[in-house]
């Protein structure tokens, strides 16, 4: 291929506008993967069997800000700092009184139905009253002693968005 052809093959015949279209799909590459979706790798066991320790995953930054977070949300969660973060699921909302007995989830005294959990622990957690910006999560790999598992309220500025996969 002469020197033509190769200028050709990797720039077209219009550069500046090849250039162009580069810098275009970069920049939107940038935004999308830089501040909407972020890609996040799991570590851990607590969100067996629904994402698997070790998968590549992505957060959807933008998802909360049009509506609040709904019970049964997959949800990223910051703890210190941009990177470290928290895969769990939302169970309870601001203001609702939350409970677990015998691995069941209650929520102002009725258990709710979570299809996802596949094997439960006999779970024991005191009621708790959420406070107005408060989110109850826990991960979905109930089996494991309730102590294995980072669980609890938090604060609705720590959801840094919902999970997509």
């Amino acid at each position: 291929m002469a020197p033509e052809g190769w200028q050709r093959f990797f720039v077209g015949r219009r550069p500046s506008r090849t250039l162009a279209r580069a810098a275009v799909i970069v920049a939107v590459s940038v935004v999308t993967f830089g501040w909407v979706l972020r890609p996040i790798r799991a570590h851990g066991p607590s969100m067996l069997p629904t994402y698997r320790d070790g998968g590549l995953y992505f957060v959807n930054r933008m998802a909360y800000l049009v509506r609040e977070p709904r019970r049964g949300d997959v949800v990223a969660i910051r703890l210190a700092g941009p990177r470290v973060l928290f895969v769990k699921r939302i169970l309870g909302l601001p203001g609702e009184r939350v409970r677990i007995e015998d691995g069941i989830v209650h929520i102002d005294e009725k258990p709710i139905d979570e299809p996802y959990v596949l094997h439960r622990a006999r779970w024991e957690m005191r009621e708790k009253r959420l406070g107005n910006r408060e989110y109850f999560v826990a991960g979905d790999n109930r089996g494991m002693r309730i102590e294995q598992h980072e669980l609890g309220a938090v604060d609705r500025d720590r959801i840094v968005g919902r999970m997509l996969w």
